[in-house]
């Protein structure tokens, strides 16, 4: 009630508030992370990535590669180099007692990375990211075998897009 008696306090009160509010907003400096304007989609294709020396890094790769281009393949000339060292494990969670086997497990593929400058070696962002997948094991084994590759190519697809991510935003602040 007291603000809504129309006093010149009440009126004065509600003035600097709006103009605090309007400041507020006016210095509020969110963009887009992939808009034009930031041009990190360039940067982005600027990318070239570590040789791979396992299936699963061969996929995380495949992945950076089609994320960083755009579907345009790999970096002509890299300005940034992505190096990376990426590890796969493979857990049973669910124990049957009975048959002392897993029926369901846990793929987590995680990776450390490193961003740099190609010319100067400088790193920009380097950090430790992992991907989970749930997976269940069937009783014939070519059938197991099939669905931990499965999670193993689900699990490299999310840390790729975690990678981007991160890559993106270091990218974008340059």
């Amino acid at each position: 009630m007291l603000l809504s008696d129309g006093t010149g306090l009440s009126r004065l009160a509600k003035v600097l508030a709006g103009v605090a509010l309007a400041g507020v907003l006016a210095g509020c400096q969110v963009r887009p992370l992939y808009s034009t304007a930031a041009g990190t989609e360039g940067k982005l294709a600027s990318v070239s990535i570590s040789e791979a020396t396992s299936r699963v890094e061969q996929q995380v790769r495949n992945d950076l590669i089609f994320f960083f281009g755009g579907g345009a393949g790999e970096a002509q000339n890299p300005v940034y180099h992505l190096e990376m060292d990426v590890n796969v494990r493979t857990v049973g969670v669910l124990n049957d007692a009975a048959r002392d086997t897993a029926r369901a497990g846990r793929v987590t593929v995680s990776a450390d990375y490193n961003l740099t400058k190609a010319d100067t070696g400088e790193t920009l962002a380097s950090g430790k990211r992992s991907a989970v997948a749930m997976v269940d094991f069937p009783t014939q084994e070519f059938a197991k075998l099939r669905a931990i590759r499965d999670a193993e190519n689900r699990s490299a697809r999310e840390l790729a897009e975690l990678i981007r991510a991160d890559v993106a935003s270091a990218l974008a602040r340059r």
